[in-house]
């Protein structure tokens, strides 16, 4: 009797976790098929669903002009379509600037790809269909950049003057295509103290109301002047267009829809254990009614729980051991990361951006971090070094990126004049600057002693052997974790910069001949070998 309650108890158990099963499944299923989903996961950072370009075409229509075995083709594999010599696959390929799309044949299945597209039929009824709100955006129109003039203009114009209408060191440059004409400008940017010379009423007037400071001759061609004439004419600003339905961009609220199947799970997964458990009571009441016999077991869900435990004490042991160690094991881990703060990525009070100044723009780290090679620590700058450039570099329209977002380049310079009281339209220096608090990112303990020109002079480290590759990062992080471990292991994998130093040579004349073969033998000198892991080189 009793092998049959187990039995019946199995097979409900079953019966109610395929119907669990099932009943995932079906949500999994509709949740992949949400066109819109997989549109906005996988498409929406390169197209629209309208007729404006992204990074690939705006695909309003693309279901009339292509066929949907096509289409399906195409965005399984399109580099693999392209090479089968297909037409149109070919003149996509063109059309977009010869860049491949990525493929999705691996990620998602045809029902998946052929929901997008039933998507793209009618993204608006789409939308309204499924319950999400769809707001129509401004899109805008981006004019198109003469890249030869803006590498000229950098090269040649930047360090004085500025494409809209703020002053530099000359004029800004807003429009002076309209002021003056074409060819003026071109003997003005070639030799302008030869136009001045001439007597040229515009070129004097210049002349003295920028305090007599002739503009150096420009070694360009007609060809280059024309090139920065059409840069400083469209410098690539954004220019909004009417507000239409064309590309407008899907928001949709955070769907939690997993989050309520999780809850119902667990949910049905309670009751079901619940049910199974008043099934047993109720059967084994049963048997022993009709055997004559004294039901004395279990009637709660606790206590069948507690007589299980009762029932297996060894392998609740052995469950109580393994968590019990390893519960120890890991305490004894996070122990070691007590003061070990790698990956630490605080945001500054001015959005510095370590990519911009030594990534793009190639500045020397020495040249603001200048103590590092005299001195214990590497040094702060102070805004008198920001200076030496911002007090003509202003950031004009320029943007950057900053822990993933898009800042503008001048509102951060502002706050360098703010905390200088420095007012660029006069040039003048107030009398209530205030410091910058910048947050520290690298800490190490107070009973640690580490010596930057030590490694940088001495030891002709890089920067990026402690800090990471810097020149990539906008916001700077503590790339390695700076433990005990990690600066012995250095030390013992480290050659020694010995080329040009008399001290290493000095102390190689006086080795024993058993010591230098030690040391030496190998053809290379760590800095282990000559003390660099003594307690007292760092603790003392």
């Amino acid at each position: 009797m009793n092998k049959i309650i187990n039995i019946t108890k199995a097979s409900s158990l079953f019966k109610v976790s395929l119907f669990c099963i099932s009943f995932l499944f079906f949500q999994f299923d509709s949740y992949s098929q949400d066109g819109k989903t997989i549109f906005k996961a996988n498409c929406a950072a390169c197209h629209s669903t309208g007729a404006n370009k992204v990074v690939g075409p705006g695909l309003e229509g693309v279901s009339d002009k292509y066929s949907k075995e096509w289409l399906m083709s195409w965005t399984k594999n399109s580099t693999e379509f392209i090479a089968s010599g297909d037409a149109d696959a070919i003149a996509a390929f063109e059309v977009g600037g010869k860049i491949p799309m990525q493929s999705f044949g691996l990620t998602l299945s045809d029902e998946e790809i052929s929901s997008v597209f039933d998507y793209l039929k009618d993204p608006k009824a789409y939308g309204a269909a499924s319950g999400t709100e769809e707001v129509a955006a401004a899109p805008v129109e981006v004019a198109e950049v003469n890249e030869k003039g803006k590498k000229l203009f950098k090269a040649n114009c930047a360090a004085c003057h500025n494409v809209g209408t703020k002053k530099v060191v000359g004029p800004g440059l807003q429009d002076v295509g309209g002021k003056y004409e074409r060819e003026w400008l071109g003997k003005w940017i070639k030799n302008s103290g030869e136009l001045i010379a001439s007597g040229d009423a515009d070129a004097n007037a210049i002349f003295n109301e920028f305090n007599k400071s002739i503009m150096p001759p420009q070694a360009v061609n007609d060809a280059d002047i024309d090139a920065i004439l059409e840069y400083i004419a469209n410098p690539g600003t954004k220019k909004k267009k009417e507000t239409s339905n064309e590309g407008s961009l899907v928001v949709e609220e955070e769907s939690s829809v997993m989050l309520y199947l999780l809850v119902a799970v667990l949910l049905i997964l309670l009751v079901l254990v619940i049910f199974l458990n008043q099934r047993g009571v109720i059967m084994n009441k049963l048997v022993a009614q009709t055997t004559g016999e004294e039901f004395d077991g279990p009637t709660s869900l606790f206590g069948s729980f507690r007589e299980l435990l009762s029932n297996n004490k060894g392998a609740v042991a052995a469950v109580v051991i393994v968590l019990f160690f390893g519960s120890l094991v890991n305490l004894m881990d996070g122990a070691f990361t007590i003061g070990v703060h790698q990956d630490y990525k605080p945001e500054q009070p001015i959005k510095f951006s370590h990519k911009v100044h030594a990534g793009d723009n190639k500045i020397d780290c020495n040249y603001c971090h200048s103590s590092a090679r005299h001195s214990k620590t590497s040094g702060i700058p102070s805004l008198n070094v920001c200076m030496n450039c911002h007090k003509f570099v202003d950031g004009g329209d320029d943007k950057f990126m900053y822990n993933g977002e898009e800042y503008p380049m001048s509102e951060e310079i502002k706050k360098i004049y703010e905390h200088l009281d420095y007012d660029p339209a006069t040039g003048k220096y107030g009398d209530n600057p205030t410091p910058v608090k910048w947050i520290k990112v690298h800490n190490l303990p107070d009973h640690v002693f580490y010596s930057h020109a030590q490694h940088v002079t001495a030891g002709k480290q890089k920067c990026q052997t402690c800090h990471g590759p810097v020149e990539e990062m906008d916001v700077v992080k503590q790339y390695s974790p700076l433990t005990m471990k990690w600066c012995i292991e250095c030390h013992q994998e480290t050659s020694v910069a010995t080329e040009g130093n008399g001290y290493y040579d000095d102390m190689h004349d006086r080795m024993t001949p058993e010591f230098k073969e030690k040391v030496l033998g190998d053809g290379t000198l760590t800095v282990d070998e000559i003390g660099g892991w003594e307690c007292a080189k760092c603790h003392y």
